[in-house]
């Protein structure tokens, strides 16, 4: 990390795609560390993202740049509509967050140094991988810095051909205290004292093979008391999934966009993380943090998280993760020790406040550089 003794006080753009999760929450924090250390920070979104996240309501300026989660022929007046928002202004920074944001970071051509966090690998095939291949090797080159939230993805970055790259963790904003007891939240899943009650949070998307936790719960009414499976999140395999659970009749559900993690958390007995590929995955610290005992796949940037405070097993495989339930829901002594090695290991993560001192430093390096260019 560069050096910040002398802490950098700029003018930044955040610019981000479409997201209802983990991406959308890292920028609302930076957003709220950046204001809170001297800097103007502009944020480039789709509307949606500021009534999610209250850009506005921090007390940054907000231009509306429509970029969805996937590209098409609307990219053109996406990047024309990031260009409309950055004339005039004295930006010093662009940091855009995941592939798509950057991708039309990078075909706006900001003239101030571009910073790029990845957050997500590429994980489709066929001809819309060889498009993203295409995207990731130009966003890599584009790019002033790149910053990976998890070490194959600065990998990734540098076999493109990136200028500069390196990690650059993302914290999991700290959760408020639960609002609701612990009787209050089971109450309304309707779960029965001493059944099991498992939590999972994240986008409805394939990558969170949620598909497969869906075929574990559909085995798992075979135990006594057999277990709720209650997932928080929105996205696309909503439909795909909410038919699957009826034809199963599991007692699976699907709760949509929750603001109420907290409390989730509180009545929840086992988190679990079944996807195909994770950075630093955020319900996986807030799970932690809280106590609650996680089984997790073993993939990306999660084992270097978690360490041997989760139960990981190997992704794509529905055995694997029913057997790992099973087996903790059958030792309550197992289940306890995971609840308390969480919170010692959420500890000797980065907090919100050290991820806002790496972004000044990576600031603080491109634009000292672009500077020494121009002498």
């Amino acid at each position: 990390m560069t050096d910040t003794a002398q802490p950098w006080h700029g003018s930044v753009a955040l610019v981000l795609g479409s997201s209802t999760g983990g991406v959308g929450q890292h920028v609302a924090s930076l957003v709220r560390g950046l204001l809170a250390a001297g800097c103007r920070v502009l944020v480039c979104g789709p509307s949606a993202t500021d009534e999610l996240f209250g850009f506005t309501a921090a007390g940054a300026e907000f231009a509306p740049v429509q970029i969805p989660a996937n590209p098409g022929p609307q990219d053109s007046s996406s990047v024309r509509a990031l260009r409309r928002a950055l004339v005039g202004r004295d930006v010093d920074v662009v940091h855009a967050h995941g592939l798509r944001a950057a991708f039309v970071a990078s075909l706006a051509r900001p003239a101030p140094p571009l910073v790029v966090t990845w957050h997500n690998a590429v994980l489709a095939r066929g001809l819309r991988g060889q498009a993203s291949a295409l995207v990731e090797r130009l966003v890599a080159r584009a790019a002033t810095l790149t910053l990976g939230a998890s070490d194959d993805l600065v990998q990734r970055a540098v076999s493109l051909g990136a200028r500069a790259a390196r990690l650059g963790a993302v914290a999991a904003p700290t959760l408020p205290a639960p609002k609701r007891t612990r009787a209050a939240v089971r109450a309304e899943f309707r779960v029965p004292p001493g059944t099991p009650l498992i939590l999972s949070v994240g986008r409805l998307h394939p990558q969170k093979r949620y598909d497969l936790l869906l075929e574990a719960a559909a085995r798992w009414r075979a135990l006594k008391p057999a277990p709720v499976v209650v997932v928080a999140g929105s996205g696309p395999s909503y439909m795909v999934l909410a038919q699957r659970a009826s034809e199963l009749r599991a007692k699976f559900y699907l709760l949509g966009h929750r603001q109420d993690v907290p409390d989730l958390l509180a009545g929840a007995d086992l988190a679990v993380i079944s996807s195909d590929w994770e950075a630093r995955q955020l319900f996986a610290q807030e799970a932690l943090r809280a106590g609650v005992p996680l089984v997790s796949t073993a993939v990306g940037g999660l084992p270097g998280l978690v360490g041997d405070a989760a139960l990981l097993i190997p992704p794509g495989r529905v055995d694997a993760l029913d057997d790992a339930v099973r087996s903790l829901l059958a030792d309550p002594e197992r289940l306890a020790d995971y609840a308390a090695r969480g919170p010692r290991r959420a500890a000797t993560w980065p907090t919100e406040a050290d991820t806002v001192a790496d972004v000044l430093a990576a600031y603080s390096s491109v634009t000292s550089t672009a500077r020494a260019g121009q002498g």
